[in-house]
């Protein structure tokens, strides 16, 4: 069942949230982990293309990945 109320976190840097990786993301992974975070919580891990699977996999295995997003359509943290 998807969220309608549910808002991704704001992102930094695009960089690739892979162990390592500092290439530009391309995907924001939305997740939640039902234990800790509120049901309408986004958190977001961004990834590259050649790391998009492996990211996809680690949280689908837990049960947190809820949505796919091209990182274009992401709200940019405001830079201080």
């Amino acid at each position: 069942m998807v969220n309608l109320f549910a808002t991704p976190d704001p992102v930094d840097e695009l960089i690739c949230s892979g162990k390592g990786c500092r290439a530009e993301a391309q995907w924001g992974l939305l997740w939640n982990n039902p234990k800790i975070h509120t049901p309408e919580r986004r958190k977001v891990w961004l990834s590259c293309d050649e790391h998009l699977a492996h990211l996809k996999e680690f949280l689908n295995l837990r049960g947190f990945l809820k949505d796919v997003v091209p990182v274009d359509v992401l709200e940019k943290r405001d830079e201080l």
